[in-house]
This record gives C-alpha cells, sequence and structure tokens, in this order.
C-alpha cells in the first residue's frame, strides 16, 4: 500500500504538508464538506487557510485522489473513494450519506452511451429515501 507521500508523486502532485494532512483525513473515510476537511487539518496543522484546503481539494480531485459529490440542497462534499463508479444514496431527513457500489460487468448505469454516442466512464446516481434512524422516527411519530 501507497504512503500518502507516494501516491502523491504518483499522480504528479507535489508532496506538501496541507496535501498530506488533506489526504489522511479524506482516508479516514466519510464524505465530508469542506469546513470539517478543515477542521480536521488544522488539528493536523498549525494553521491552513480555508482557501488552501479548497486548492488541495482541487488538485487531489483533478488528480484521481478524491472526489467531489454535490448531493442537491447539499453543500459539495469529498471523499476519497474515487475512480470505482460507486454511486450514493442520501437520506432525505437527516443527510446521512452511504455509499451503493455500481453493477460489475454489464454496467446498466452506463447505458445511454450507446443511445447518444458518448463514450462515458462514470455515472453519477443518487438515490433519496430515509435511513433506518429517521424511518423508524417517522414511524414513531405517526404513532403517537
Amino acid at each position: 500500500m501507497s504512503t500518502g507521500a507516494e501516491l502523491l508523486r504518483e499522480h504528479g502532485l507535489r508532496v506538501t504538508r496541507p496535501r498530506l494532512a488533506v489526504l489522511e483525513v479524506l482516508n479516514g473515510g466519510g464524505h465530508l464538506e469542506v469546513d470539517e476537511i478543515a477542521h480536521r487539518v488544522r488539528s493536523r496543522l498549525d494553521s491552513v487557510s480555508t482557501q488552501a484546503i479548497y486548492d488541495v481539494l482541487g488538485a487531489l480531485t483533478r488528480a484521481g485522489l478524491a472526489r467531489r459529490i454535490e448531493p442537491a440542497g447539499s453543500a459539495a462534499r469529498y471523499e476519497s473513494r474515487a475512480g470505482d463508479n460507486h454511486h450514493h444514496i442520501v437520506c432525505r431527513g437527516c443527510g446521512a450519506i452511504a455509499d451503493v457500489d455500481c453493477e460489475v460487468g454489464r454496467r446498466p448505469c452506463l447505458m445511454p452511451a450507446e443511445v447518444h454516442g458518448f463514450d462515458l466512464d462514470e455515472a453519477e446516481i443518487t438515490f433519496w429515501g430515509l435511513c433506518p434512524a429517521c424511518k423508524a422516527r417517522r414511524t414513531a411519530d405517526i404513532a403517537s
């Protein structure tokens, strides 16, 4: 497994403390907003500006080391799971986000390419619903 520094170099990026810290935060998992990433990075480094965090996230996203998602009605979020064409499910109640693996082999989510002649490499699909906790809360509210 590559270290953060090795990953950055392999993707043609300079190794800097902010880049390493953001990679470490993203590798901790989740679908994080910039403010949360900045808070976690600042706990590792003495000082880093919010603009620097945006710059790092932009570089990591362009290099394929991070993925930016923008669920409707929500701020942009970032994750380290990139390049595997997975999708997301978002809770309409609390906003929780989880990954949904795409079909392997015959990828039906990429079928529009056949109709429109595009050379597709990724589909961004967002499923919406209620997480188990919000569903239980709603059921309890209806029952009372």
